[in-house]
């Protein structure tokens, strides 16, 4: 047997409350207030009612105010509000529509009306749901899928440089670690997780014998491995996606340093966007600690001597202080995704 949908009936008339109930009590399970207060208690009680007719004028609280403290409370700011009221100006629907209501029924009313409406407007809720449900999955597949490309690139870039696919993850939980410990905000320390691993994907571009050179690059090889962060962004392109935004923005910039010495534009100090500061270090790290056909891995302590001494030239000094101060952290994540 399908479970009745509920009305919650609000009006400090208990005979309008009678009249209404009666109207709807074959097809819905009814609940009542007789004051906004109570009203606002019981819609944010677990059941909450699927729809609220909400009587304007009433003593302490009147409609408009009990509207608007729904809307405000996430709770039950998507319980649709139907007004009951002898109001009918124009400015008075005007003053519902702004607190949040979808709805107004002249009193005194007629049960066909009534009704009609209550049945109109949980179609109308219930369609909407199911419009948001598609949509937010509909979203939540285009971003893994995007996700999934730029991790896949992210790997693709450290292969071909002769790395493993475990760097892109570890220094994308470093950059995250670091991200949060800044105090920035978890959507934006979230997006330098998932952007982080294209860092190198410029590298792609490279040619392989400058690449995967075992000695020393020439002069006229260094320039050309120095067009690996713009060859980066010209990849991922410009895009008005956050995610895709941050990528570009690290790719373009994680080579940049504290000092002005970086490439490609000799950014320096702030100047540098703050995730390119972050996946600097982050990257940095990851490299010294790992080991690689042409030399072997540091131990942490090694590595943060390395990254002290390069406080204030390479990386900014406070980024640095903070990453040295997880530790602990910094070990969880090599056990986690060591090689």
């Amino acid at each position: 047997m399908t479970q009745k949908q509920s009305v919650l009936i609000v009006d400090d008339q208990p005979g309008c409350i009678d009249l209404i109930r009666n109207s709807l009590e074959q097809e819905y399970d009814i609940m009542a207030a007789l004051t906004g207060m109570r009203a606002i208690k019981i819609a944010a009680n677990h059941p909450k009612p699927d729809i609220i007719l909400l009587d304007v004028m009433m003593p302490d609280m009147d409609g408009y105010a009990v509207c608007s403290e729904l809307k405000s409370n996430p709770v039950t700011s998507n319980i649709p509000v139907i007004f009951v009221t002898v109001k009918n100006e124009a400015d008075a629907e005007e003053l519902g529509f702004k607190a949040g209501a979808v709805d107004f029924i002249s009193k005194p009313v007629s049960p066909a009306v009534v009704n009609a409406r209550v049945k109109t407007q949980l179609a109308l809720f219930r369609q909407s749901q199911e419009f948001r449900m598609i949509a937010q999955l509909r979203t939540r597949e285009l971003e893994e899928t995007r996700l999934q490309i730029i991790h896949n690139l992210g790997r693709a870039a450290e292969f071909k440089d002769n790395e493993t696919g475990m760097h892109v993850i570890r220094m994308s939980h470093y950059s995250r670690m670091l991200a949060k410990a800044t105090g920035a905000n978890q959507d934006w320390v979230d997006l330098i997780y998932a952007a982080a691993p294209m860092h190198d994907v410029g590298k792609i571009g490279i040619p392989d014998h400058i690449l995967l050179k075992s000695g020393k690059l020439t002069t006229e090889e260094w320039d050309i491995m120095r067009k690996h962060p713009v060859i980066g962004a010209d990849i991922i392109g410009i895009h008005d996606s956050p995610l895709l935004t941050m990528a570009r923005e690290i790719a373009l910039y994680h080579h940049e340093k504290w000092d002005g010495s970086g490439y490609p534009e000799q950014l320096k100090g702030e100047s540098i966007p703050l995730s390119a500061r972050i996946v600097a270090i982050a990257d940095v790290f990851d490299a010294l600690t790992t080991e690689r056909p042409y030399k072997k891995a540091w131990d942490v302590d090694e590595a943060f001597a390395y990254l002290q001494s390069e406080a204030g030239s390479h990386f900014q000094p406070e980024l640095v202080e903070t990453f040295l101060e997880h530790r602990d952290d910094i070990l969880s994540i090599q056990k986690t995704y060591a090689e």
